[in-house]
């Protein structure tokens, strides 16, 4: 009888615990020699980006594929440009989104970079939803060439360079 009124007792306090939760995104770029362009995809759960845009913009944005604000890519785009920068060679290149892709509880973001040189290093500068979230990692990973090379960014540490230079 004490051990279940131990735990009657205890299991509400238990519950009160609130579940961590894991803030993540993760993007790949990846070089295309055929059209000389950086082709990036952004993975965010959706649930975060709709906080975020909620937050920075309207309390009336949802997304989801019925109950979407007409002008929710305008407001992801305008956010990604001034949270994610890529230098190739030390030139830093304009961001073109071109649209998105729900995917269950995931933000599927495509984003192109063109006339882009074969790439020897490559700065990329993520800031995404880091100022929304301050435990927010953003992992990154850019392929060229078969050799795929990444970083691990965050409040406090938003870029990183990855050489593939011979």
């Amino acid at each position: 009888m004490k051990k279940f009124l131990l735990l009657f007792l205890t299991l509400p306090l238990l519950s009160f615990q609130g579940v961590h939760k894991f803030y993540v995104s993760v993007t790949d770029i990846e070089y295309n020699p055929e059209t000389e362009s950086l082709q990036l995809i952004s993975r965010i759960f959706t649930d975060d980006m709709e906080n975020l845009l909620k937050t920075r913009y309207s309390e009336e944005i949802y997304l989801t594929a019925k109950e979407e604000h007409p002008e929710v890519d305008s407001y992801i785009e305008k956010y990604l440009v001034g949270k994610l920068r890529v230098e190739v060679n030390g030139r830093e290149y304009p961001l073109k989104y071109l649209g998105k892709k729900y995917d269950n509880d995931i933000l599927k973001l495509f984003i192109e970079i063109e006339q882009v040189a074969v790439p020897q290093r490559v700065q990329v500068q993520n800031e995404i939803l880091t100022d929304l979230f301050p435990d927010q990692k953003n992992v990154v990973h850019v392929k060229l060439n078969g050799e795929t090379k990444s970083l691990l960014l965050s409040r406090g540490r938003e870029s990183g360079l990855l050489n593939f230079s011979k």
